[in-house]
């Protein structure tokens, strides 16, 4: 049986279209705000969910991520209430894929076989982990996908050829191509570029390739999505819900904005039919 993730990209396939997956933190500005805002993201034209998992020491994520988990872990956000988060969108949407994404350190302490069946009993379809390098997938890689949970791998622009068939070889439901050399949200990448990597990756394996890292504005994601199957955006949604947070707008009227907002980026992609 094909995953939620597996059957989003065959279907967006059909569409002819690349799929929107938007990155939030979750505990971020608020508990109560957080699961908000995630249950809104599908209105904002999300295909998949980026769940951040707050963590202290965030090292490949910029600024705006850095500062969003230090507000969730200030709120008192830990693993528990983001899976509770998870079991409430659940309960309301069935069908859009969740993925945690985060740091290899609050799963081990939290525990790698009670943290795998929250992810199953919670609804949680794949795990993006930062810091745990293929050479350790016996560790969460394997026993995740052993059960039914999709393991998405970073690809980077210095990704060997070699590398990169070692990586596909533990690897399923996407690749994630890192655009930029260094943090989230600090530089922009070079579409050409980039449009060349895709294009040489894609000759490697089926599964699709989602690009991240770097991606800010509407123009940018359709210049990206007419190549790869997937856009990731996370600092500039992480920004403007700090943004709008600081205006003391009520949670329905930063709920509303921020739709407005995520649908702008999402009728970029190419083949996006307007909401």
């Amino acid at each position: 049986m094909p995953s939620r993730i597996e059957k989003t990209f065959k279907e967006l396939k059909v569409q002819g279209r690349s799929a929107f997956i938007p990155y939030v933190t979750a505990g971020d500005p608020d508990i109560n705000l957080s699961q908000k805002i995630l249950n809104s993201l599908p209105s904002g034209g999300a295909d998949i969910i980026e769940v951040g998992m707050p963590f202290s020491d965030p090292m490949a994520d910029g600024p705006a991520i850095q500062q969003a988990g230090i507000r969730a872990l200030g709120n008192g956000q830990n693993m528990k209430k983001t899976f509770s988060m998870v079991k409430n969108f659940r309960l309301q949407n069935n069908y859009t894929p969740l993925i945690l994404m985060g740091y290899y350190n609050p799963i081990l302490q939290f525990g790698n076989e009670n943290f795998l069946s929250e992810c199953s009993t919670s609804g949680v379809d794949g795990l993006i982990v930062v810091d745990l390098p293929i050479e350790h997938s016996q560790e969460l890689c394997k026993p995740a996908q052993e059960a039914g949970i999709d393991f998405i791998n970073f690809i980077t622009p210095t990704t060997s050829p070699e590398r990169l068939k070692n990586i596909l070889d533990v690897s399923t439901g996407f690749l994630y191509y890192v655009s930029i050399a260094g943090i989230t949200g600090t530089k922009t990448p070079d579409i050409k570029i980039l449009e060349n990597m895709i294009k040489k990756i894609k000759t490697y394996t089926n599964l699709p390739v989602g690009v991240g890292f770097g991606i800010k504005d509407a123009e940018q994601v359709k210049n990206i999505s007419k190549f790869s199957d997937a856009i990731v955006i996370g600092s500039s949604i992480v920004n403007k819900i700090k943004d709008l947070k600081i205006q003391n707008l009520r949670d329905d009227e930063l709920i509303e904005s921020l739709v407005k907002f995520l649908l702008n980026l999402s009728n970029g992609l190419q083949g996006r039919t307007q909401f």
